[in-house]
């Protein structure tokens, strides 16, 4: 399998990072654009240099090259995630502007119907953010905002970040493990009037 990983220049950089941490662990073939901004995220936020981090993915593209495989449909995807997806990179997709590679690979798995997951992060959300991503979910991407799970009760913030990157690979149908599906609280949990 091939799976393309986007990281944008937004906070949470944790996630994309983990993602490729379990995707290699896992056997997937990855394929990473991360920005300039998703760099210098990776450095202030981690604290890792950003090559080790791009040496993680089975190739890595610089943002500018727009003449790599993954520009191309004809380039044999399981899709494309973006974790996390700046509010940049979301307005270029909705309007179908491709001017980089991480966009460019985005847009290709719109056209060729690939699942493509945008996980938007930002707060407060404004209507042109709301307007971006329904356009973005009429058009077939999914959109996950990395908003934590607390049914498992998470006791540390690398629950949090498994959980949700589980979650994303559930979208490829790859079963990571990192979670425990729900299984519900049972009747007893609920008090009718």
């Amino acid at each position: 399998m091939r799976l393309i990983v986007g990281i944008s220049g937004a906070s949470g950089v944790i996630y994309g990072v983990r993602l490729l941490e379990v995707a290699r662990e896992l056997g997937v073939e990855t394929h990473l654009i991360a920005t300039g901004w998703a760099r210098r995220t990776i450095e202030h936020e981690l604290g890792r240099p950003a090559a080790e981090v791009t040496a993680l993915a089975t190739a890595s593209y610089h943002p500018s090259d727009l003449s790599s495989p993954v520009a191309s449909g004809s380039f044999q995807t399981a899709g494309m995630v973006v974790l996390p997806c700046s509010m940049k990179t979301l307005g270029a997709l909705a309007a179908g502007y491709t001017a980089d590679l991480l966009t460019r690979a985005a847009d290709v798995c719109l056209k060729e119907r690939r699942t493509l997951v945008l996980c938007p992060r930002e707060t407060p959300l404004h209507a042109i953010h709301l307007e971006n991503m329904l356009r973005l979910s009429r058009a077939g991407a999914i959109i996950m905002p990395p908003v934590p799970a607390f049914y498992d009760r998470p006791r540390t913030l690398q629950d949090v970040v498994d959980h949700f990157v589980g979650r994303v690979l559930d979208h490829f149908g790859i079963r990571s493990g990192l979670y425990a599906e729900w299984q519900g609280m049972g009747p007893e949990a609920v008090d009718e009037p």
